[in-house]
């Protein structure tokens, strides 16, 4: 990727994705997707600690590292840790990737299920399907947005699904950087666009619909290698009218660079 450009959307990992296309000799453009804003209610939680005491849940399904992560911040904050801990040690705690595992591991919680590579909602599902739901209940800590694909499915095997919320997604604050990549785009300045979640995507074109570019923007990214950093992105893509031009495997930073690298310079 030796003197290209690459656009990249993502946020909280921004610093070091640009970090690695800059040694590889790339050009990185920042035009962050992607806010994550908390959206954990203490009283909330305090409630769900309580009503699960007295009905417990079956299945506990952790989605994100980060959100577990908040999840046990808030109740190391309420006092009840203990008392979480010991609803998950009588649950099937189910993880749906590496970092959902690490947070749940550094709180010695065990887990009994864990989702393969790539880690979509699928593989969730698939871990989960020798396990009867039916009639029971299914807690589910939600990421950016509601899983509606997991909710509805669940929900199908005749599960009661409790979520519960910890962050969602949002477009930041300032989004001058992701105009500038549209005007870079337009003008063909662009080499690569580099996509590492599938919020990204909707936010991008959330913006460009409500300042009339919509149409350029999928005509721009179609005449641009758009590189989709798993399945669940290259979904959104797709759905966006965007063709995908790579899709990582695995699923993970690393490899995604190096996929990248080898595309730009063919």
């Amino acid at each position: 990727m030796r003197d290209k450009t690459v656009a990249i959307l993502e946020s909280r990992l921004g610093t070091q994705f640009a970090e690695l296309i800059e040694k590889r000799g790339g050009q990185p453009l920042h035009a962050p997707a992607l806010a994550e804003v908390a959206d954990l209610d203490r009283d909330t939680i305090a409630r769900l600690v309580s009503d699960l005491e007295s009905r417990p849940a079956k299945v506990a399904i952790f989605q994100t590292g980060v959100g577990t992560k908040a999840l046990f911040e808030t109740t190391d904050a309420l006092g009840l840790t203990p008392r979480l801990l010991a609803l998950l040690e009588r649950a099937t705690v189910a993880a749906r990737g590496p970092k959902p595992a690490g947070a749940l591991r550094g709180r010695g919680v065990r887990i009994a299920l864990s989702a393969r590579e790539p880690y979509t909602t699928q593989e969730v599902l698939s871990a989960l399907a020798e396990t009867p739901v039916a009639g029971e209940r299914v807690v589910v800590q939600r990421y950016g947005v509601t899983n509606v694909e997991l909710e509805e499915a669940l929900k199908a095997r005749g599960a009661q699904v409790i979520e519960i919320p910890t962050y969602r997604w949002s477009l930041p604050g300032d989004t001058r950087p992701l105009v500038a990549l549209m005007d870079a785009l337009d003008r063909g300045s662009v080499d690569a666009v580099a996509v590492s979640n599938a919020a990204q995507v909707y936010n991008l074109f959330g913006l460009a619909r409500s300042l009339g570019r919509e149409d350029a923007l999928r005509g721009a990214l179609n005449r641009t290698l758009i590189a989709s950093i798993g399945p669940v992105a290259s979904v959104a893509l797709r759905k966006c009218g965007v063709s995908v031009g790579l899709e990582s495997s695995p699923p993970k930073l690393g490899p995604f660079i190096a996929a990248l690298d080898l595309a730009l310079s063919r």
